[in-house]
């Protein structure tokens, strides 16, 4: 879903850019009350992962890509505010180093993965969380339910900004088919992909993964009187 440079006009373009530039100034505050010192390198984990992940680039039509976005996975695993401070990092590395996604479209971009494709899952995780058992198992299912509906509904958004602001010849209805089309198979596989991710983190260290936070059990504090050796006793 990276878009290149000069797909999108000038107004469409900056637009989206104050739109990236709020939803990160938000997530540099948000982020403060998600992590703290045991969650904070999950953050650069997660980053690596999303970064290995969408430079696994496939073509889908008039001038667009496809890939696993990522979203939900950062969302539930580090929480939405953090989940678009990893994005934003990643798709600004992307563009400037590795030519993936405009310079001028990274608003877009970011707007696109970072803040619909994030804040879409986290919505939708807590939509299907709510309703299942309150239980750690229930995290997985929920987080793929949110994968697999941020990727068509980032699609969505993305055909309504060309609709908007498009300058390639390119008729919208086959953009939005294209695009709908294609990330609704993508969001498939990206739920596979985030189940299991989501599965294998809270099976080793639920403590670390931000959605679960709700559902893990609460353990009191016990202190146990030792008893007291006296100086020459027997052991």
């Amino acid at each position: 879903m990276h878009v290149p440079d000069g797909f999108l006009d000038a107004p469409t373009s900056v637009a989206t850019g104050v739109i990236a530039a709020g939803g990160i100034a938000l997530a540099l505050r948000g982020a403060r009350r998600e992590l703290d010192d045991r969650t904070a390198p999950m953050a650069g984990l997660v980053a690596t992962f999303v970064f290995a992940a969408q430079m696994v680039n496939f073509p889908v039509g008039a001038g667009t890509s496809g890939h696993l976005l990522g979203g939900a996975l950062a969302a539930v695993l580090v929480g939405p505010w953090t989940g678009t401070l990893c994005l934003s990092v990643v798709l600004g590395v992307q563009a400037l180093l590795m030519a993936d996604g405009g310079i001028t479209a990274i608003g877009t971009n970011i707007t696109l993965m970072g803040l619909v494709g994030v804040w879409v899952g986290w919505f939708v995780f807590r939509g299907v969380a709510a309703v299942l058992p309150k239980r750690p198992a229930s995290v997985p299912p929920a987080a793929a339910a949110g994968a697999l509906l941020s990727v068509p509904v980032a699609a969505l958004v993305f055909t309504a900004l060309f609709a908007i602001g498009g300058t390639v010849p390119v008729a919208v209805g086959d953009v939005a088919l294209a695009m709908v089309t294609w990330h609704t198979v993508i969001g498939v596989g990206e739920a596979v992909v985030t189940a299991l991710v989501v599965a294998a983190v809270v099976a080793v260290r639920p403590d670390l993964v931000y959605g679960a936070r709700k559902v893990l059990p609460v353990r009191e504090l016990e202190i146990r009187d030792t008893p007291s050796v006296r100086p020459g006793a027997a052991a």
